[in-house]
């Protein structure tokens, strides 16, 4: 088998093996936040922080949420990094905007945050403010889950086929399960246009 169909094989038996009550869950709890007011943060580093960004247009607009991804903003990102440091750099933001009870968190992540090694403590001081003030924490993340898994009210672990990929598929889907939760009829309040256009 070469590599190209290897990799598509790869990527059949990891969604073969997705908890769908674990996606339920997250549908559920992504509806409570909505209910109940709240703003939707996601927050992700690399290419989880560009899978946050489109993410964040996908439940604006077609999901009808208040819905944020602070590595939106170049300049507040850096300037917090270069002054305050990379670990602190979502939590300030959180404290900033003021993160209540009512809001929730979304987590994109490879490995959900782990502080032991050093690796999206960003995340983990964020999952730890929302814990302070009662936001609901989430998370689609890769390999064990991380921090994210062990806090979150509801986490979407992306199956490990292959240890050499687990970041390409844990980024790849992410996409997919976030546009499945964008499609769900318990959260989609707005049509989408080409399924619009006849």
């Amino acid at each position: 088998m070469n590599f190209t169909s290897q990799f598509l094989s790869e990527a059949q038996q990891v969604a073969s093996q997705f908890d769908a009550a674990a996606i339920d869950a997250l549908v559920d709890e992504l509806a409570l936040v909505r209910d109940r007011g709240g703003r939707l943060f996601i927050l992700g580093v690399g290419g989880s922080a560009a899978n946050a960004s489109h993410a964040v247009n996908d439940f604006r607009k077609i999901c009808g949420f208040e819905c944020y991804a602070p590595t939106d903003n170049v300049s507040e990102l850096t300037a917090r990094t270069n002054d305050d440091g990379w670990s602190s750099v979502f939590v300030e933001w959180l404290k900033g905007s003021r993160l209540q009870a009512r809001d929730g968190l979304l987590i994109f992540s490879v490995g959900g945050g782990n502080v032991e090694k050093n690796v999206s403590p960003n995340l983990v001081t964020a999952i730890q403010l929302a814990q302070q003030v009662g936001a609901s924490v989430m998370g689609i993340v890769g390999r064990d889950g991380g921090f994210t898994a062990r806090a979150a009210k509801a986490c979407v672990i992306v199956p490990t086929v292959n240890p050499v990929h687990v970041t390409p598929h844990s980024e790849a889907f992410q996409a997919v399960i976030w546009h499945l939760l964008v499609s769900h009829p318990k959260l989609k309040v707005g049509q989408t246009k080409w399924e619009s256009t006849r």
